[in-house]
């Protein structure tokens, strides 16, 4: 024993009370400390809101605008409207053109008269409608599974489903640049969390290694397209390695379904994997889908399961009609209409292609539809950002802290309906105009 556990072995029944006893008081005094007390009615004096004005009143004092919060006129495709000027729009989702589409938005239309704009009650209640099942069973079979469940937010998606199926007993293992969503559900679920290095299979093989036998439950989570990279996971290594380490796999498709694979059908199709090998196959309907909302697809007693206890589904309100009915309208379009996908390849492409020959830092950008462009500092990532809405071109950076200092960029987000000659524009200017900046230090 050591010398600590010796003493206490020889104190008798009414030393070790008062011991205990001496112990609490220790604690009950620190716990006593004077604690400034904060007036939240007064929530402009907080240091945070503070802090995040005065960065605000910097980019003011230098002269230049706040890039975030811009009103955007219309539907958000390739061309955008703020203000009175009309400009070639790299900052959406709407990759497949979906928004906007009047076949999807004439379901929508459709399902507000017959189902009005809200379903007014939690499924498992009485908020239950016929197009939510339609809907599911066309997710489950885009992706070649038995069932889905769909959530009324991508982002709650992950944390209910995450932080409800995971626990204090179970491993969480997850690529260091998963989304915020995933890390959120990861933290809420209490498991023991590791994070692996990005897309880096040895560097999960090895945690796995380590870990995987002390606890009951694993999940590997990945992403099919990693949103600020657009970069794409080397999913057979991960299949591999989930079933020789017995873990549970999971994907967020946020950024690949609809736009990876020929038929858009994500990730699964671009590699030609078993659908089955993964257990949850994560997806948001706001991108390529035309609406809102997130879904988890899988087997059918993971699903059931879902639909009966994960607290966000059963104590929140369905999706709404109009939403679900869009969805349904983009993924049956999706199946009709595969060009639009191939279109979307072909410029993403050229884009890429384009950029990498002017020179510029794209990074680890390859085969999807998000392309970033590198600056490396923040302040001259905002310069280029509203230089190039000057020349009518709206894109937005993404600066310290959402990435590191070094790594400051903009993000391109490509669809299916830029033209080549907007493309082609987009990248001369770019090009011409980081050279001004830099040029000009």
């Amino acid at each position: 024993m050591t010398n600590t556990s010796q003493t206490l072995a020889n104190l008798s029944s009414q030393q070790k009370l008062q011991l205990i006893e001496k112990l609490r008081q220790q604690k009950e005094k620190a716990n006593s400390a004077p604690v400034t007390l904060v007036d939240f009615s007064n929530f402009d004096q907080q240091p945070a809101y503070q802090q995040m004005k005065q960065q605000l009143m910097q980019l003011e004092a230098i002269g230049l605008q706040n890039p975030y919060f811009k009103i955007h006129q219309g539907v958000a495709r390739n061309i955008t409207q703020i203000g009175e000027q009309e400009l070639i729009n790299y900052s959406t989702y709407n990759y497949l053109g979906m928004s906007g589409d009047p076949k999807v938005s004439q379901a929508a239309k459709d399902a507000i008269d017959r189902y009005g704009t809200s379903v007014s009650a939690s499924r498992v209640a009485s908020g239950e409608k016929p197009i939510h099942r339609e809907l599911e069973q066309e997710i489950a079979n885009l992706l070649g599974v038995e069932d889905a469940i769909v959530y009324v937010g991508g982002h709650s998606t992950n944390v209910i489903t995450i932080s409800h199926l995971f626990g204090r007993n179970d491993l969480i293992v997850y690529d260091a640049l998963s989304h915020n969503s995933v890390v959120q559900g990861c933290l809420y679920s209490g498991a023991n969390l590791f994070s692996f290095a990005h897309n880096d299979g040895q560097a999960l093989e090895q945690i796995l290694k380590d870990k995987r036998s002390s606890y009951e439950k694993a999940l590997i989570i990945i992403e099919g397209v990693y949103s600020m990279d657009g970069d794409i996971a080397n999913l057979p290594k991960f299949i591999e390695l989930k079933k020789r380490y017995k873990t549970a796999l999971m994907i967020d498709e946020a950024h690949s379904i609809g736009v990876l694979g020929k038929s858009g059908h994500g990730i699964g199709e671009y590699f030609g994997v078993n659908p089955t090998d993964v257990d949850l196959w994560m997806g948001t309907l706001s991108k390529s889908f035309a609406s809102c909302g997130g879904y988890i697809a899988g087997n059918h007693a993971l699903i059931e399961y879902l639909k009966y206890t994960a607290p966000g589904f059963v104590y929140s309100v369905g999706i709404s009609p109009p939403n679900a009915a869009a969805a349904l309208a983009a993924i049956r379009l999706l199946n009709v209409e595969p060009e639009r996908v191939e279109r979307l390849h072909q410029r993403a492409k050229l884009f890429l292609q384009l950029a990498k020959e002017r020179g510029l830092n794209t990074g680890l950008s390859d085969d999807s539809a998000v392309i970033p462009v590198i600056v490396g500092n923040s302040l001259q990532c905002i310069q280029l950002s509203q230089a190039l809405f000057s020349r009518g071109i709206n894109v937005q950076p993404v600066i310290y802290p959402a990435v590191s200092e070094q790594t400051a960029r903009l993000r391109f987000f490509i669809s299916c309906t830029h033209s080549e000659e907007q493309i082609r524009f987009t990248v001369e200017t770019v090009a011409d105009e980081l050279k001004k900046i830099h040029n000009s230090l």
